[in-house]
């Protein structure tokens, strides 16, 4: 990505940051809730062209995947597979956008 015009870089960033925007959402949706803490910690973030998706709860990953003692309550999984498939979309839309402010047909 580095050695894409900035144009094109501006446009699949912005498109990512919406892409994780609505996982993030949906993550949240997905969230057991007993205080809340867990769902108000699941964060978002493109960085380096990479986008990340958690939980700062500390207790988030044995929620997730489960315990000996304690049936997996997946939030984040269910949530970046509903959007998976749009990511490709959402790229190929942002280069779209990115070659028509450039002028290239």
């Amino acid at each position: 990505m580095a050695d894409f015009e900035p144009a094109l870089q501006n446009a699949v960033f912005r498109y990512l940051h919406s892409w994780v925007s609505d996982v993030k959402a949906a993550a949240m949706r997905y969230a057991p809730v007993r205080t809340g803490f867990l769902r108000s910690s699941i964060y978002g973030v493109v960085s380096d062209w990479v986008a990340v998706i958690g939980a700062e709860a500390t207790y988030a990953m044995f929620v997730e995947m489960g315990t000996r003692r304690m049936m997996a309550q997946p939030f984040i999984n269910p949530a970046i597979q509903e959007y998976l498939p749009n990511l490709e979309v959402i790229i190929c839309e942002a280069i779209d956008e990115a070659k028509v402010e450039s002028g290239d047909p």
